[in-house]
């Protein structure tokens, strides 16, 4: 669980973890619990108890992949033309408003 140790550093003063159920564990739930981070994680199907979440929020946990896979038909944001970062966001933030709108 390396890849989730450092992703739970990066939570340190978030409200709510949204995650997939690749992260139902319950040691990740336990440490963002002590951070005062709220688990936004479902259950595996084979546990034996059920976890509670808020399946609200989940549900709109989409949006955000649904964006990202949409950026990645933009060939600039794909391959990274440009050199500086300003450029580069102010492409990603062109190409999400014009996802968005279409």
């Amino acid at each position: 669980m390396k890849g989730a140790d450092l992703l739970i550093g990066e939570t340190i003063g978030m409200k709510r973890v949204i995650a997939d159920r690749g992260y139902d564990a319950n040691r990740i739930r336990a440490t963002l619990r002590e951070q005062g981070t709220i688990p936004v994680i479902p259950g595996r199907r084979n546990r034996k108890r059920p976890i509670q979440y808020d399946e609200r929020r989940y549900k709109d946990r989409w949006r955000v992949e649904a964006m990202f896979c949409r950026l990645k038909d933009f060939r600039r944001i794909a391959t990274r033309y440009d050199k500086l970062a300003r450029n580069f966001l102010s492409a990603v933030s062109l190409a999400a408003a014009v996802a968005f709108w279409l």
